[in-house]
């Protein structure tokens, strides 16, 4: 497997597990029967909790854009120190994002976010050049 579609599965895995964490404040906070319900007037999540749901409805909203950039790689056989480059900046700048939303650091969330930013726009660069 090239280097940019590991680091596309691992991020992809890293974000699918990332609402493990909050769920399990949800149930402590809320109860199972309100965290699988509808409940009227929940009880708020723990802070960290909170932004760790939004660093991942965040992480997911951005992997669209990652995935289809290196499907695009993919399809066209590109491989490059670049793409290589982007894949891995990619996946640690949104594991940063992750820890760092949860933490409450913002200035460190937004850099963490233009790692990723970065990343993106490196293979549009790549693939535009193709």
């Amino acid at each position: 497997m090239k280097a940019e579609m590991t680091s596309l599965v691992l991020i992809s895995t890293f974000t699918a597990l990332l609402w493990v964490r909050y769920m399990l404040n949800r149930i402590a906070v809320r109860g199972i029967v309100d965290t699988v319900g509808y409940p009227v007037n929940p009880r708020p999540l723990a802070p960290w909790a909170e932004r760790l749901r939004l660093a991942h409805a965040n992480a997911v909203e951005n992997l669209v854009v990652f995935a289809a950039l290196i499907l695009a790689a993919q399809l066209l056989n590109l491989s490059t120190p670049v793409t290589a480059l982007a894949g891995s900046l990619y996946l640690w700048s949104r594991v940063a994002h992750a820890i760092v939303y949860m933490l409450g650091l913002p200035w460190l969330r937004t850099l963490a976010f233009t790692g990723g930013f970065v990343a993106q726009m490196l293979l549009a660069w790549q693939l535009l050049g193709a």
